[in-house]
């Protein structure tokens, strides 16, 4: 259970969150939890549903927006974010289970794909903190200047949804998967 209250509906969620959520039932079929306790706030909503949207209009592929997506729930420990992003990667962006487990271990059969995923899973274990080296490698494996910036924020945008998650011990409703040790 989760530690604030998820409104159990669109009708009982905040009046400013009710048109934002309706969105995301039309886009997905349904509104996850993640979504409904968010728009709690709707700033917090509205601030999470407009970086969301914007980056999905970016230079990186769906499938590697997801692989980054599931490295850094693993290195935050997120399960609800580890579920719902196996999910999607699964039936969204078509990666199988060998590339899941690579991803959520910060690595991609894919070899440029393993670059960024790897990069962006060192931004969160480092907390920002990466090298001049760590940028080369991802400028070298072909990735320009924009989609660095991209993979920066897509850290953040995990991370956010990630933290939020976690804090509030929001329920999962994705199909559940199991922890990868350390």
């Amino acid at each position: 259970m989760s530690r604030i209250p998820t409104p159990t509906s669109i009708e009982t969620s905040p009046e400013e969150s009710r048109p934002l959520l309706e969105a995301v039932k039309k886009q997905f079929g349904v509104v996850p939890n993640l979504f409904r306790i968010v728009g709690t706030s709707p700033a917090a909503l509205e601030g999470y549903l407009g970086l969301n949207s914007a980056l999905a209009q970016g230079k990186l592929p769906a499938a590697t927006r997801e692989r980054i997506a599931l490295a850094i729930a693993q290195v935050n420990g997120c399960g609800y974010c580890l579920a719902a992003h196996s999910y999607l990667g699964k039936n969204l962006a078509k990666l199988d289970e060998v590339e899941i487990t690579a991803n959520r271990n910060g690595m991609s059969t894919d070899a440029k794909a393993g670059v960024a995923v790897h990069f962006a899973a060192n931004i969160a274990m480092a907390r920002g903190a990466v090298g001049e080296a760590e940028v080369a490698a991802v400028r070298e494996a072909g990735y320009s200047d924009a989609e660095i910036v991209e993979i920066i924020a897509h850290v953040a945008l995990n991370t956010l949804t990630n933290y939020i998650n976690e804090v509030l011990g929001t329920e999962i409703d994705f199909p559940v998967v199991d922890a990868i040790a350390a």
